[in-house]
């Protein structure tokens, strides 16, 4: 074979220029086109009203996280059957996520073995598939009325909790 023919099949030398020229083409270029693709796909268009010194920019980038809510505790209690009605019905009225249904003494057999506690201790701070109603819009002492109300339906003979402050 001939040395042309040779070359021409080995590609022969490739220049510094050549492999740059083919590398912006091959690998820079794309990454270019699609990174600002991209980019512009997720861009906020929203523009700022005012510079970033102004004080209500700064006010909204230093607000509170979280805040402190006081209960009004001078109201009555609620009793153990309308905190069900208002939080607990949703689900135990129909046993939604595993809710012992309200009146199902044998769903409540087992729990109410429990005591009263152990069944305190679940609604205040939740259990499975139901969250904790503990801090919520009903005090502890109202949980436990509800929990009190819906354990007896269920078969269980529970007195009702004394309201905090009282002697037993």
């Amino acid at each position: 074979m001939s040395a042309h023919h040779e070359e021409a099949h080995s590609g022969g030398k490739k220049s510094i220029p050549h492999i740059l020229f083919w590398f912006v083409l091959v690998f820079a270029v794309p990454y270019f086109v699609v990174t600002s693709v991209i980019s512009l796909g997720f861009s906020d268009s929203k523009t700022v009203p005012y510079p970033a010194s102004h004080p209500d920019v700064t006010a909204k980038r230093i607000q509170k996280v979280g805040s402190v809510e006081m209960k009004a505790v001078d109201r009555e209690p609620k009793s153990g059957a309308e905190v069900y009605a208002a939080q607990c019905g949703a689900c135990h009225a129909a046993g939604v996520a595993g809710a012992p249904k309200f009146g199902d003494a044998g769903a409540w057999a087992a729990r109410i073995k429990n005591g009263y506690e152990a069944l305190l201790t679940s609604a205040l701070k939740g259990k499975g598939a139901m969250g904790a109603q503990g801090g919520g819009t009903f005090t502890d002492f109202e949980i436990g009325r509800a929990v009190v109300h819906m354990a007896n339906a269920g078969g269980g003979k529970m007195a009702e909790p004394s309201k905090p402050g009282t002697a037993k």
